[in-house]
């Protein structure tokens, strides 16, 4: 699949959301919070449809869009894509530019510790 753009992305967490929708229904829920009219909507869909991320079906005479990517897919395919590009793959050098140019709180610390106690278990 190819990657999907940030402007695709609000199509597809309105699917996420509460899909399947029809173009009627995407545009109204997606179009004025983006300031977008329909045509750009529907440019959205269409270019969804062609990178296989959406399905189309019919139903009462109207096309009903679905996702064909999870969320978690999703998520996961950009966050590799953001470690790859900035931080050669590797988890630690994220974590240690937001711990640098960011204040932790000390929930997010605490979530942080946790996770690698966690990971740590399953070593085992």
């Amino acid at each position: 699949m190819s990657r999907i753009s940030g402007a695709e992305s609000q199509v597809m967490e309105a699917l996420w959301d509460r899909g399947p929708l029809t173009a009627e229904e995407i545009i109204q829920t997606v179009g004025p919070a983006q300031d977008w009219g329909e045509a750009t909507v529907k440019t959205l869909i269409n270019r969804l449809l062609k990178k296989k991320a959406l399905a189309s079906e019919r139903s009462g005479g109207r096309a009903l869009y679905r996702p064909l990517v999870s969320r978690e897919a999703y998520i996961t395919g950009e966050s590799q894509g953001l470690l790859d590009r900035l931080f050669g793959g590797q988890l630690a050098p994220l974590v240690a530019h937001y711990a640098q140019h960011r204040a932790l709180s000390p929930d997010e610390v605490a979530r942080l510790k946790k996770l690698i106690d966690e990971l740590d278990g399953d070593e085992r």
